[in-house]
């Protein structure tokens, strides 16, 4: 039998880190092409905080089911308003996944800071407090984890990008061609435990080093 009060609570914890961690994530791909030149994303509204001009439904769902990995609707971006658009691409795809380490180090102190003081504190004050607790731990899960996921290199995820702009012209065409198959490709890595296997690890290793002995 469903626990319906627990799984309302499961969700409630998730949804503000989620929300943050893609919001902060597309909204930093927009200002970093914005401050290089492309007026794309501010131009179509989405260098703005409000969390549903970014959401992709499959990919939000993916959040919640694995509570490390998704993605959401990319920004809007384009290249030939850059002066060097191989470049300018390498750090408009970058700023996305830095962006979320940012918030994961950043949720990370937030748990440290509060984890001390929270031992001496009544029953009554940690019954209101340990839910923001959970929050932090569940932020830098997600964050970490969209920094990874985002690194790999399968089209259209921002890995893709930085690899695509590191490669010789002619070889940049045939690896950029592969973007109409890289749904597809996600999905099978995803659902055959390739993610699990290979992206899990890194995720649960930065987990370590950021929250350290206090979990």
């Amino acid at each position: 039998m469903t626990d319906i009060p627990s799984m309302i609570q499961k969700i409630l914890i998730l949804t503000p880190p989620i929300l943050f961690a893609v919001t902060i994530h597309e909204v930093a791909h927009g200002w970093t092409a914005w401050r290089l030149g492309d007026p794309t994303a501010k131009t179509m509204g989405r260098l703005t905080l409000n969390p549903i001009k970014h959401l992709d439904p499959i990919g939000t769902l993916v959040f919640f089911l694995t509570q490390m990995i998704g993605w959401a609707k990319p920004v809007p971006v384009n290249p030939l308003n850059f002066k060097n658009p191989k470049r300018d691409m390498i750090w408009v795809a970058l700023a996305g996944p830095v962006s979320n380490i940012m918030l994961a180090v950043i949720s990370a102190l937030i748990l440290r800071t509060i984890m001390g003081p929270l031992a001496g504190v009544s029953e009554s004050f940690g019954y209101f407090i340990r839910p923001l607790l959970y929050m932090a731990f569940v932020s830098i899960q997600i964050n970490i984890g969209l920094a990874i996921f985002n690194l790999i290199p399968v089209p259209p995820l921002d890995g893709s990008k930085v690899l695509a702009g590191l490669l010789p012209t002619n070889l940049m065409h045939y690896y950029v061609a592969l973007e109409r198959y890289g749904f597809i490709i996600l999905l099978v890595l995803i659902f055959t435990g390739m993610t699990d296997r290979i992206i899990v690890p890194l995720i649960n290793y930065a987990n370590r080093l950021l929250i350290g002995p206090i979990i």
